[in-house]
């Protein structure tokens, strides 16, 4: 008898076209994320368990770690905080301040924003993250 053995063929999964793909898809989501927020000041807030209700007329201040504070959005010097909010409380009176203070600055900053508002006789409300 005669038998030939057959060969069997090369069995290949080409990858390229997957891995130009997937690159896309992560330089998409790179991009993406650096667009949604390009201008929040980074934070680590303090947790609460309870919600948070935020009242019309709000500006929103912040402290970095670094002791740097910013009055929506705009970097601004300690000396000049009470002037900077002074300018939102002249157009807005019952203005409240929302601050977004970094939970690994001390204490006694916070006490020196909160001593502006009770000068200025504007409501004051520290922002905090929900427990998960």
């Amino acid at each position: 008898m005669n038998i030939k053995k057959r060969k069997r063929g090369v069995v290949e999964v080409h990858t390229s076209a997957l891995n130009d793909i997937m690159f896309f898809l992560m330089l998409f989501f790179l991009l993406a994320s650096a667009v949604a927020n390009p201008n929040v000041v980074k934070l680590f807030l303090p947790r609460s368990s309870s919600g948070q209700s935020i009242p019309q007329k709000t500006i929103n201040v912040s402290i970095t770690k670094d002791l740097e504070y910013f009055v929506e959005k705009q970097p601004v010097a300690l000396a000049d905080l009470y002037k900077s909010i002074e300018v939102y409380q002249r157009s807005a009176p019952e203005l409240t301040i929302i601050l977004y203070a970094d939970r690994t600055i001390a204490i006694e900053n916070v006490v020196e924003l909160t001593d502006i508002a009770n000068k200025l006789r504007v409501k004051l409300v520290l922002a905090t993250e929900t427990k998960k």
